[in-house]
């Protein structure tokens, strides 16, 4: 009670010195007592309430009109007030949900880290940005003691925390296959497995998983539903799909997977990439898959990690740099 009465005297006098001065420092003061009633969780129906009791002490024959209309401020005033205090709660659990995900991000990329390996006779390019904190994306390299080098692509079709969970299964789903060479159809069936056992029925999983053999210059690669990517061969300077047909991951737990062979020559390059980047959109058309090939075309002079940035940073910009999906792109050439 004795604070409040120090309240109703401080904000009295606060009151009084501006209706008699109208000075800069009055209205100073006044911005200070607002700040500490903030501070104090200070609800403004309670402010309103103060003000009301500051004019009936400083001037107690207030025209009644004047009266009743300070009492309709107080109540308009009380439902404000309530819904300002319930919008503070929700900002408060807003900001702490935000520092949780910000820290389940941070541990999200360490967990999904993986090494660009460095192996003579090809060039490696990767990128992969999360349109939200979250990635629903998934890459990662796998170099064998026969010098052979696997490449895996995965797509959770989802966004958030949900599809980054289901991601980092899939990433130690990874970790525990054998060290040694397996074919990318074995890799597959697999991952088909592991998904059906353990991920929602109400998530989809796309996945592409490449082996290249440094020996014999062979890509081999099996599909699981994933999205096309393209082929380049140097010598005609012509782009194709990668077409690879495959059930996505976890829908049948006996399904089998097809693998294909492409013979890699000099100059050659296979483009992997997730829906992120087919799915780009200027205004309200979606890009056509021949404008993606066109912008690889233009930078396909400079290194392979050069040309994934610089295609990023083309579709960055025709979306206004807000990505709507998340954006993977892998890029493997051979060396000429």
């Amino acid at each position: 009670m004795s604070t409040l009465k120090l309240d109703l005297e401080s904000y009295k006098d606060l009151l009084k010195q501006y209706i008699e001065s109208q000075d800069e420092q009055a209205l100073y003061r006044a911005e200070q007592f607002s700040k500490h009633s903030i501070q104090q969780n200070i609800s403004p129906d309670v402010i309103i309430d103060v003000h009301i009791q500051a004019l009936m002490e400083l001037y107690p024959n207030l025209p009644e009109n004047v009266n009743n209309s300070m009492n309709f401020l107080l109540e308009t005033m009380i439902s404000y007030g309530l819904a300002y205090q319930e919008y503070q709660a929700l900002r408060e659990k807003q900001l702490e949900l935000q520092s949780e995900i910000s820290v389940a991000a941070n541990m999200q990329q360490t967990l999904l880290s993986t090494t660009k390996p460095e192996m003579d006779g090809v060039d490696i390019g990767a990128i992969s940005t999360p349109a939200k904190q979250m990635n629903g994306d998934y890459y990662h390299f796998v170099k064998d003691g026969e010098g052979s080098l696997g490449i895996a692509v995965a797509d959770v079709i989802g966004k958030g925390v949900p599809a980054a969970l289901c991601m980092s299964m899939i990433k130690y789903s990874m970790d525990s296959f054998p060290d040694n060479r397996m074919d990318p159809k074995l890799i597959l069936e697999g991952m088909n497995r592991v998904v059906e056992r353990n991920v929602d029925p109400s998530m989809f999983v796309t996945m592409f998983y490449g082996l290249y053999d440094t020996d014999t210059n062979d890509f081999n690669y099996s599909s699981a539903g994933h999205e096309p990517g393209f082929y380049y061969s140097a010598e005609e300077d012509t782009f194709y799909d990668i077409e690879a047909e495959g059930l996505v991951l976890g829908v049948d737990r006996s399904v089998t997977y097809t693998q294909y062979t492409q013979h890699m020559n000099p100059g050659d390059m296979v483009i992997l990439l997730t829906d992120g980047v087919t799915e780009c959109r200027t205004g309200d058309r979606f890009i056509e898959r021949e404008e993606i090939s066109d912008v690889i075309a233009q930078y396909k002079h400079l290194p392979a990690q050069d040309i994934t940035e610089q295609v990023y940073h083309h579709f960055e910009r025709l979306q206004d740099f807000q990505l709507r999906d998340d954006f993977t792109m892998i890029i493997l050439r051979r060396n000429v």
